[in-house]
């Protein structure tokens, strides 16, 4: 390395894509492409891909190379990496080169346009944010818990949580969008509101159901 990574900006950009990447060392970032690795390089983070072509006899690896100072951020990086997996791209001969063993090709994230998010990794976004535990949970806190989840298919995901400290499971009817920050930060008061609440003859999991699938 020509010189060490010592920004903790970039330390912090390197770490914030590394983690939105792991769960893409079970699942296909795309079809036919594996991650294997996320490096650090001066200015820059490396995305290590095994791809194989559409018959999968031949396989190739491959190093993306994204630059921290990008106007891009992190969060979009899984969907620019799977439009440059699945579509026919073009590079200056200026952005491609070798490193231990692999095409490295420098990306410039400004001008591609992120492929969008498939439904399971919607999902698994939206089941992260609400079930990652508090580090220092307040006893007396009243938010909802994310207890299960049911996928219904057409976008839809059916969340069932319970308020500590009650009896009774709500299960919450949401639509998987690009967007559901606000939605996951709502959650906890929505499903509050009694007004909101309807029977769930046809689900034995649950005392009421709250459609937010239009919220």
């Amino acid at each position: 390395m020509d010189e060490p990574m010592t920004h903790p900006e970039d330390r912090h950009l390197q770490a914030t894509l590394s983690r939105l990447l792991l769960d893409h060392l079970n699942a296909p970032i795309a079809e036919g492409c594996h991650l294997r690795g996320v490096l650090p390089a001066p200015g820059a983070v490396r995305v290590a891909i095994h791809a194989c072509d559409d018959e999968g006899s031949e396989t190739f690896r491959l190093l993306y190379e994204i630059p921290h100072e990008t106007t891009v951020g992190p969060a979009y990086i899984p969907g620019i990496l799977r439009t440059v997996l699945t579509g026919t791209q073009i590079y200056s001969s200026d952005d491609v080169s070798e490193a231990m063993g692999m095409t490295l090709i420098r990306l410039h994230p400004e001008k591609i346009t992120p492929a969008p998010e498939p439904e399971e990794g919607q999902a698994l976004s939206m089941l992260r944010a609400l079930s990652d535990p508090d580090p220092a949970p307040d006893p007396e806190d009243d938010a909802p818990f994310l207890i299960g989840f049911l996928m219904n298919g057409d976008g839809r995901l059916r969340l069932y949580v319970q308020h500590p400290g009650r009896t009774g499971i709500i299960g919450a009817d949401i639509r998987l969008a690009e967007t559901l920050t606000a939605l996951i930060a709502a959650l906890p008061s929505l499903v509050k509101e009694e007004e909101r609440h309807q029977p769930a003859p046809d689900d034995p999991h649950c005392d009421a159901v709250v459609d937010l699938t239009s919220w």
